[in-house]
């Protein structure tokens, strides 16, 4: 990241200066990612495993909170709409 911002392109360069310099920067851009990258860890398979199930619970259980509140709001509209239609 350093090397990419020590190369400044000022705004009097014109199209010419940026093309000679778009090779280096390309270069210490994928010097860049592959630096990144060594940092990068994979998940165990436990790991993996334990973070779906809480996903897979989650996703239940706000499943489950979303349709009883759906219900609830759904039924008092229904019951106001019908009290007002039948005055």
């Amino acid at each position: 990241m350093a090397k990419s911002a020590a190369i400044q392109i000022g705004s009097q360069d014109g199209l010419g200066a940026r093309m000679k310099l778009w090779p280096q920067r390309a270069k210490s851009f994928y010097q860049d990612v592959r630096t990144e990258m060594k940092k990068v860890t994979t998940p165990s398979f436990k790991e993996v495993q334990a973070t779906t199930a809480v996903v897979v619970i989650t996703v239940f259980l706000f499943g489950v909170y979303f349709w009883i509140v759906d219900t609830i709001i759904g039924r008092g509209i229904d019951k106001v709409l019908r009290y007002f239609a039948h005055r």
